[in-house]
């Protein structure tokens, strides 16, 4: 088997369908080809459903009773729901790919000629694109103690071109050209299985974000290369699960990257950075609550208040 293809889906029964008719239309055009040196690809296709309530297991099997579906009682999470279906794939390449996403005309192709010409290479990362054909931000470095404290939050709104985000973001470097990163959006990842093998799954302390921060610096830290690869590109309709439950996508966030620096940088690091994230939501939801006391989109400002108080009530532990 050459690829495993392995989705997660929660509630994005559309979204999903879409991904799958992109990643059987691959499949197909590469069967297609003529050329006497190509191979077809020997691929597999794997859905975890986290427990959907949209229809999605039934859409699954009336349209595509050629995917192996996982079916999870229990929203078990993204790190957790790759972990099962990386334990059973059989490809010699794991293509992690998000439900909101479709690939682009030759993506897996391209993706596997460069794994295969590159055997030091031990995850890649396509090019993303929104929805709108706009380019995504989708490689990055590794981030320092300054970037934990500017990045997605408040000091970033208000200091966005600041030195340290541009080296966290690689605006040094062109969206175009193919190079070795430290780490690459967990949207689309593109993993060899002696790479896989060797460092083992998604660190299952993280519900979801930062676990492909830490897959990749596991990577990197085992002598593995990251490429982010644009000859290979994706549209990304970003965060259309997590959008769904704003406050609990906040309070996975947030958490996800203090237990990174927890586990990175040490105890005391993110305990400094925990009780900041918190002071930055107390903030928020003083700013709010000032802004509905003015009369401004009142409806808007309360239902932000409440999600940023469910997130100190968390305390982001």
């Amino acid at each position: 088997m050459d690829i495993s293809v392995i989705i997660v889906s929660w509630n994005v029964r559309e979204l999903l369908r879409r991904c799958l008719w992109a990643v059987r239309q691959q499949i197909t055009d590469d069967r297609q080809q003529t050329q006497s040196d190509v191979c077809d690809l020997s691929s597999e296709v794997l859905v975890v459903d986290n427990a959907s309530t949209d229809g999605t297991i039934e859409m699954l099997r009336a349209e595509f009773p050629d995917v192996r579906v996982i079916e999870n009682k229990t929203n078990r999470g993204f790190t957790r729901a790759n972990n099962q279906a990386l334990a059973i794939a059989q490809g010699r390449y794991l293509f992690l790919l998000n439900p909101d996403t479709e690939l682009r005309a030759g993506a897996l192709r391209a993706l596997t000629d460069y794994a295969d010409a590159h055997p030091r290479v031990g995850i890649l990362g396509p090019q993303l694109f929104y929805g709108d054909g706009a380019p995504q931000s989708s490689r990055r470095r590794f981030p320092t103690r300054a970037t934990a404290f500017l990045e997605s939050t408040k000091l970033q709104q208000w200091f966005p071109r600041n030195r340290w985000l541009t080296r966290y973001y690689m605006r040094d470097t062109r969206d175009d050209a193919t190079q070795e990163v430290d780490w690459i959006n967990g949207a689309a990842m593109f993993v060899r299985r002696e790479c896989y093998a060797q460092i083992g799954g998604l660190d299952e302390k993280f519900f979801m974000y930062s676990e492909e921060l830490d897959w990749c610096r596991r990577a990197k830290n085992a002598g593995w290369q990251i490429i982010y690869l644009p000859t290979a590109q994706i549209t990304h309709y970003e965060g259309k699960s997590s959008e769904q439950v704003v406050a609990a996508r906040d309070i996975y966030f947030n958490t996800s990257k203090v237990r990174y620096f927890r586990k990175w940088h040490g105890r005391f690091f993110a305990a400094i950075l925990r009780a900041f994230l918190l002071a930055m939501f107390a903030f928020q939801i003083a700013e709010e609550s000032l802004k509905w006391l003015v009369g401004h989109k009142r409806a808007l400002r309360a239902q932000r208040v409440r999600a940023y108080w469910q997130v100190v009530k968390s305390r982001l532990k």
